[in-house]
C-alpha cells in the first residue's frame, strides 16, 4: 500500500468529544495531564512544502521532565518518514494554552 494524501478523515464533534473524553477519563486526577498541543500553520507548512511530502506523521514523546509532546515529520507516498528533513516539536501545550471550555477539552 502507498499513501496518496487522502488518508485520515473528518469526524463529528460527538466522535471527537468521545475520543478526548476517553483520554481524560483514562488519567483521572492527573493535574499535569496534557490535553492537546498547538503548532502554527507556518511551521506545519515547513513540513508540507518538502518535495515528495504527502502528509504528516505524529509521534508521541516525553521531555526529560516527563511532559508529553508531539513530534511531527513529513511522510512520502511510500509511507516513509522524511526524517532527514523538517521535524517539528516545541508545540504550545494545553494547559496552559487551551481554548475556552468546549466538548473537546472538558466535560460540559
Amino acid at each position: 500500500m502507498s499513501f496518496n494524501g487522502n488518508e485520515g478523515g473528518v469526524i463529528t464533534l460527538t466522535e471527537g468529544a468521545k475520543l478526548t473524553a476517553n483520554y481524560r477519563n483514562a488519567h483521572p486526577g492527573n493535574p499535569n495531564l496534557v490535553l492537546g498541543s498547538f503548532m502554527g500553520i507556518k511551521q506545519i507548512n515547513k513540513i508540507l512544502e518538502q518535495p515528495g511530502c504527502v502528509g504528516i506523521r505524529t509521534y508521541y514523546g516525553l521531555t526529560d521532565r516527563g511532559v508529553k509532546q508531539i513530534v511531527m515529520v513529513g511522510v512520502n507516498a511510500d509511507e516513509n518518514d522524511l526524517y532527514e528533513g523538517v521535524i517539528l516539536d516545541l508545540t504550545h501545550l494545553c494547559p496552559p494554552n487551551c481554548s475556552v471550555q468546549n466538548p473537546l477539552n472538558s466535560a460540559l
